[in-house]
């Protein structure tokens, strides 16, 4: 079906914009601004909605300069005698005839003139004719329609001709418009009605058609306003020197008119000539309104993204940058125009000019919807099993007694710190398998583990009880909504007691069946393996219970379990297949990267054509290392995911830019004061994403007010001359978790004195982390009073000074601690004691209730009754909580 905006049907019926939409919405016509679209069937609805009737559709067609010729498409038919049509049919033809030889003839002489004058009043006849045809309705509401067109052709003499204007406009907007059409739609109608202001208009429409017009309507009206008008009838008759007089006049106001559009903006009229001011000034004005109040209705919505630099908001506005700035430092917000700042805070600015902003939508909904599936679609899928537990309680032995295999020898430490994905299969059917750290730090990894998985087994040490990871791994299974099934590990050992992990288990909301309860405990022992086909049974009827369905036939979708940056094969991912099928060499958007998967391995580094539903496998071509928990979904071609990867790329360095530039005034006057504040910045190099997520977060939960820990960068795979050289201009430390570097990586570190430590378990990291934080931090003193003595005597000795005889009154006074002088209760002095002795003899230190003899270092103003305090100062260092 075709569509037409409503700006072209606008300018097709000749109306504005704004009156249009308006007509639009009273028929109940949809159409929110200029450029909606609109089905072509309804033009005749609407043109009868305006015009009362089947109106002409006018077409536009530019002839000459300014000129305008208006063709009918559609023409009423209106009653007139046929003799009146032949006789007007011919006129017409005359008028087009003459029009061709006044183009040739630039300067007109008298017998054209005359001629002219003749064509005028020959119709007058016809006048009549014409206003019966208006009572008809029709063509009156066309004629008022295109009265603004014809206001080039405006200008007379004189003041009082002003009127005339007015009222030639009324009729001679049709008589223009009729003239093309005349032989393609009934041209009897068009000839009889409208033959006298064609023929002129014809005639003059290409060497001066303003001049002409207005000299027309001026003769066709005389008649009419005889009585009221004299000086129009004189204007009717002009000889033909005057109308070359007028001719220039015309050619003056229409190069006036131009330079008028130039002073739309000041909204003052231009100055010309005498009598003609007030007129152009006027028409100027007007001209101002129309063109800008209907454009600004629909430029005071801006779109953008999640954050838009200062400068290109004050550009889409159309208002000076210093003046946003302004309104910011309102607000509390210091920034700079090449700053960006965020949706919120550019909603506020713009309500402020009276603008609104929206948000930019992107086609990346319609990408990645999600197609609803049918039952007839859904087939049966393997259950996904995330096996959670506390540290060391044997969960990977436990997988390792399932798969029979020895992954955890692998482990730094014996200590898991990925998630594994592995699948194993079980009287032709299959289970698959995710192992889950329980260290504290991996809480991000155990998280996601439960929000993709079916199933928890949560293992339990039958020696070891719960404990705190095994609550949080119970808190994540809860929040997912997925059931637990308790897995009581080393039933083997003599310390073993399954009934006080049943009791402690039961404390947090997971009874026993055999207590009333809904949770399957299993008693098991990986190391002996015993108890784990009982395990497999179980898990395999609660899949049975859960139904698990998927549709096989469509593309892939999933989450990343894990990634990596290989040497040898680039950006690697382990992804869990949650929806489709997954086949190599097809296009995905893995979070903020995509790509075009050139190979698909199992868990045993096997090559598959395919992964179905419920299959973890690993996948390498992609432009970079996504983070762990990110989906995954296959789009139709590669060109697809790059745009929508490019969008989010862009997206969030909009996000990361207006974070870390908006400065508030709060903030700006907080680091004034913590200029005392010490950073620690750090580079993390790791083997997976997941553990460099776990290092991040693990060093940023270390509580400190005096150091700030800067994770400056974070990467996976080996350590590169780059991070050598970012931590020699940043003053960093780089850590490798489980990476080494090669010879050169080491002598530039060594050339440029850049620290690099190597750990493989998660535990020394973070307490060498808590070292240098308490290394920079400073440490706090505290003041213990010693002793007190009182000066009773004071001894002048020759090249000595002055020596205070004293008497201890408190504690002991020793000679290796700094004194105080205090005089009256205000301290004189601080310092040293030079000389202590006890009669002639030195002494260490000397006790209560005994007379000494005190030398102050560098001080002899010592009166009688001063008291000189002994104080020890003790170094406290900080101790991180």
């Amino acid at each position: 079906m075709a569509k037409i905006r409503v700006y072209e049907l606008a300018k097709q019926l000749n109306t504005s914009n704004k009156v249009l939409l308006d007509k639009l919405a009273e028929i109940n016509i949809s159409a929110k601004s200029h450029m909606s679209v609109v089905d072509e069937e309804v033009i005749p609805v609407v043109r009868e909605a305006l015009f009362g009737g089947k109106s002409e559709v006018v077409v536009e067609r530019r002839v000459r300069g300014s000129v305008i010729r208006r063709r009918k498409k559609v023409v009423t038919k209106l009653p007139e005698a046929e003799a009146d049509v032949v006789s007007e049919s011919r006129d017409e033809d005359a008028a087009v005839k003459s029009e061709v030889k006044l183009e040739e003839v630039s300067d007109p002489g008298p017998e054209s003139a005359d001629k002219k004058v003749v064509k005028l009043v020959e119709p007058a006849g016809a006048k009549g004719k014409v206003k019966e045809g208006k009572k008809a309705g029709k063509h009156a509401a066309k004629t008022k329609d295109v009265k603004v067109k014809p206001e080039k052709a405006e200008p007379v003499e004189g003041k009082k001709p002003k009127k005339k204007t007015k009222q030639k406009r009324k009729e001679k907007a049709a008589k223009i418009i009729s003239l093309p059409e005349i032989r393609e739609a009934r041209p009897s109608v068009d000839k009889a009605d409208f033959e006298p202001s064609t023929d002129t208009g014809a005639k003059e429409e290409k060497s001066m058609p303003q001049e002409v017009t207005v000299g027309l309507e001026g003769d066709k009206i005389s008649p009419k306003d005889k009585g009221k008008h004299k000086k129009k009838l004189k204007q009717s008759h002009k000889v033909p020197g005057e109308d070359k007089g007028f001719f220039k006049k015309k050619i003056s106001y229409r190069k006036k008119e131009v330079l008028e559009k130039s002073d739309l903006y000041g909204g003052k009229p231009m100055t010309g000539r005498k009598g003609r001011k007030p007129r152009r000034g006027k028409v100027a004005i007007q001209g101002q309104k129309t063109i800008i109040t209907t454009p600004k209705a629909i430029k005071r919505r801006i779109k953008i993204d999640d954050a838009i630099v200062i400068s290109d908001l004050a550009k889409r506005m159309g208002v000076k940058g210093s003046d946003v700035i302004k309104e910011l430092m309102g607000l509390g917000v210091m920034a700079s125009l090449n700053q960006a700042i965020d949706f919120e805070t550019a909603n506020v600015i713009a309500n402020e000019f009276n603008y609104e902003v929206e948000k930019a939508s992107f086609e990346e909904e319609d990408i990645m919807r999600v197609e609803e599936d049918t039952p007839d679609q859904l087939k049966p899928r393997p259950p996904v099993v995330t096996i959670m537990g506390h540290v060391d309680h044997g969960k990977t032995s436990l997988l390792d007694a399932i798969r029979q295999t020895n992954v955890i020898e692998g482990e730094a430490g014996g200590i898991t710190q990925h998630i594994g994905a592995y699948c194993v299969t079980l009287d032709d059917r299959q289970i698959v398998f995710l192992d889950t750290p329980g260290h504290e730090a991996f809480t991000a990894m155990r998280a996601r583990g439960a929000n993709i998985t079916d199933l928890v087994v949560l293992v339990v040490a039958a020696d070891d009880g719960v404990m705190p990871q095994t609550i949080e791994a119970i808190n994540h299974a809860k929040v997912a909504d997925v059931p637990i099934l308790a897995a009581v590990n080393k039933i083997d050992k003599p310390q073993a007691e399954p009934d006080r992990v049943k009791r402690e288990l039961a404390e947090h909301g997971l009874n026993p069946e055999e207590w009333g309860g809904d949770t399957v405990f299993v008693n098991l022992s990986a190391k002996e393996r015993i108890g784990l086909e009982d395990l497999l049974e179980m898990i395999l009827l609660q899949a049975d219970i859960l139904e698990l369905k998927a549709n096989p036939d469509k593309q892939a979708r999933g989450r990343v379990i894990e990634a990596k940056l290989d040497i040898g094969r680039g950006p690697v991912a382990t992804v869990l297949v949650q929806d489709g099928t997954l086949r190599a060499g097809d296009a995905v958007i893995c979070g903020a990267y995509y790509g075009k998967i050139r190979a698909t391995l199992d868990d045993g580094g096997h090559r598959l054509d395919h992964a179905g539903p419920s299959m973890a496998v690993e996948i390498q071509g992609l432009s970079g290392v996504p983070m762990a928990g990110d989906e995954f979904v296959v789009v139709a071609d590669e060109k697809v995911a790059k745009q929508v990867s490019m969008h989010r790329v862009q997206r969030q360095r909009a996000k990361d830019l207006a974070k870390s530039s908006t400065l508030t005034l709060e903030k700006y006057y907080e680091q004034m004061k913590d200029g005392i504040v010490k950073d620690l910045n750090l580079i993390i190099r790791a083997d997976v994403q997941g553990s460099v997520e776990a290092l991040t977060e693990s060093i940023r939960k270390i509580p400190t007010s005096e150091v700030n820990v800067n994770i400056i960068h974070s990467a996976t795979g080996a350590m590169a001359e780059s991070d050598v050289m970012l931590a020699t201009v940043s003053n960093a430390i780089v850590l490798g978790f489980n990476v080494r570097p090669n010879s050169k990586v080491l002598d530039l570190a060594s050339e440029h004195n850049v620290e690099i430590k190597f750990y493989d378990v998660i535990y020394n990291v973070i307490d060498d982390i808590k070292k240098a934080v308490v290394g920079l931090m400073e440490s706090t003193y505290e003041e213990h009073l010693i002793g007190r003595a009182e000066v009773r005597e004071t001894f002048n000795v020759a090249k000595v000074g002055t020596v205070a005889g004293s008497y201890v009154t408190e504690g002991k006074i020793e000679r290796s601690e700094p004194i105080r002088l205090v005089r009256d209760g205000v301290v004189i002095y601080n310092g040293k004691i030079e000389a202590l002795r006890r009669f002639k003899d030195d002494a260490k230190e000397v006790q209560r209730g005994y007379e000494c003899g005190i030398k102050i270092e560098r001080y002899n103003d010592i009166k009688v009754g001063d008291v000189i305090e002994c104080y020890r100062v003790e170094e406290i260092k900080p101790v991180l909580e």
